[in-house]
């Protein structure tokens, strides 16, 4: 025979643990013996495991008190089902998990694997942050709306950057949204954008269901859109998509 003491060491629990279990009702508390020792027998013990492990398995107090007093067969069909909810749980979790990891790969989470590797390499070349943030937000939108065409066009614009003045020409317009909108060098950065295919606002010249491939320079156009409804303009680009327009005389 067993001390309370005794037993709740064995099990792993706490003396005030099994008192609570005898006030709640779940285990009869025995009788104290000559030296005036609650004794506890096997009995007790199996029964205290099986508290245990339940109250463990998240099994409210209320339903152990039931589930000890039930039978054999009633027992056990009331084990497995516990254990088919927990099965469930434990999916959920996984699921939780598999979430939670795809955070850490960044945009990989939201955007193709060719958009990733497009805005990886416009960081690579030194394009600023707030400029690769903001064509990210643009490629998110395009995800939304053309899913399918999305990879192919973030391909085409990727092997544009093979082309060394095809690079320059990015990082001037980059670096071009900190100049002053009268600034002279818009004019000629106006040219060389035209040199390359000049812009196109999204949807312009579309195919049969007004879709367009991304081309040189059209992220100007959305970034710059963008831009001025989120009440952040950027008048040095305003300026410069106006003078491309002028130059290939498709308005001011």
């Amino acid at each position: 025979m067993l001390t309370i003491g005794q037993v709740a060491a064995h099990l792993g629990v706490t003396v005030r643990a099994v008192r609570h279990y005898h006030h709640k009702g779940l285990l009869p508390e025995p009788e104290r013996d000559a030296s005036g020792y609650r004794r506890y027998g096997a009995d007790a013990v199996v029964a205290l495991v099986r508290i245990k492990t339940l109250s463990d398995a998240g099994v409210p107090l209320a339903r152990i008190e039931e589930l000890m007093d039930a039978s054999p067969e009633v027992f056990s069909a009331a084990v497995s089902a516990i254990d088919e909810d927990l099965k469930g749980q434990v999916r959920e979790l996984q699921r939780r998990r598999r979430r939670i990891a795809e955070l850490a790969a960044g945009e990989a989470l939201f955007l193709p694997p060719d958009v990733v590797t497009l805005l990886d390499r416009l960081r690579e070349i030194g394009l600023s942050p707030d400029t690769v943030r903001t064509e990210r937000d643009t490629w998110i939108l395009l995800v939304a709306r053309y899913g399918e065409q999305v990879p192919h066009w973030a391909r085409q614009k990727l092997a544009l950057f093979e082309d060394p003045a095809f690079r320059q020409l990015y990082l001037t317009t980059d670096r071009a949204a900190g100049w002053d909108r009268d600034d002279p060098r818009l004019e000629a950065l106006a040219d060389e954008v035209n040199a390359f295919g000049g812009l196109k606002a999204p949807d312009a010249d579309g195919d049969a269901h007004g879709v367009q491939p991304v081309l040189a320079l059209d992220a100007l156009v959305a970034v710059t859109l963008m831009a001025a409804r989120t009440g952040k303009p950027v008048p040095a680009w305003e300026r410069l998509v106006e003078l491309c327009r002028i130059r290939a005389g498709t308005g001011s």
